[in-house]
């Protein structure tokens, strides 16, 4: 369970991040949310697929990292074997919370169950001894900043793609080096034949939301799904 608190340097003075990845830090997941400014970093390294919400009133986006659950193909050991590591995976254990009061700053948060928080002198801190943000605060606090302007636009850009009908559902199924299958279902991709097919008022429309760009990023991630079979194949062959 999660135990989020307002971060303070009255509260959390002499508190300590642990920054290496790790399955024991919490990294070993198959997916992690990502926003829209960042498709252009992601999709360097890792497919990006869409799923609805378990309310299923509204998409999500996600960088793949495996092909089930627990499953993260690009970690090993307590290295992150890719060139981006997405935002919201960057920022742990911090979070954005809502302001104190209506209208005002929204503040940063910690969650204090976090398996990153250090309970010896192991880590980077938050503040130095003067209550003062580190380097390391100050740096996540504009990453913070960058990743909630990404929710902010979130919404704009999915009632984009739903009003151009550029969301498919996709199943991807693929075959390893040792004749077994890995699918990901559930999932949705850009249809890239209604993509091709829109006129240039419609292409005209996306654009001018910014949300042009994003949506090519999204389709040029697909690409990565070979070099994902290729990691679990690599996985399989060497633990079974």
């Amino acid at each position: 369970m999660a135990n989020h608190a307002l971060l303070s340097s009255d509260d959390h003075l002499t508190l300590r991040i642990i920054p290496q990845r790790g399955a024991d830090r919490g990294d070993a997941v198959m997916a992690c949310l990502i926003v829209p400014t960042e498709f252009r970093r992601v999709q360097n390294d890792f497919p990006i697929l869409f799923r609805l919400t378990p309310q299923r009133d509204r998409f999500q986006a996600f960088a793949m990292f495996g092909f089930e659950q627990g499953e993260n193909l690009f970690l090993q050991d307590n290295h992150w074997d890719a060139g981006y590591l997405p935002l919201a995976m960057q920022i742990q254990p911090l979070l954005i919370g809502h302001p104190a009061t209506e209208g005002g700053d929204k503040q940063i948060h910690i969650d204090l169950d976090s398996p990153r928080i250090s309970g010896s002198e192991e880590g980077i801190r938050l503040f130095d001894d003067l209550g003062r943000p580190t380097p390391y605060l100050e740096t996540m606090a504009e990453r913070l900043g960058e990743l909630d302007a990404g929710w902010q636009a979130n919404d704009d850009f999915f009632t984009a793609l739903t009003r151009h009908e550029l969301l498919e559902p996709l199943t991807l199924e693929i075959t390893l080096n040792d004749g077994s299958t890995s699918r990901l279902v559930g999932y949705h991709g850009i249809a890239e034949e209604r993509l091709q097919q829109l006129d240039a008022a419609a292409l005209g429309d996306l654009q001018a939301g910014g949300h042009l760009m994003p949506v090519f990023m999204a389709l040029a991630s697909l690409a990565n799904v070979a070099e994902l079979r290729d990691r679990k194949s690599l996985r399989v062959a060497m633990h079974g």
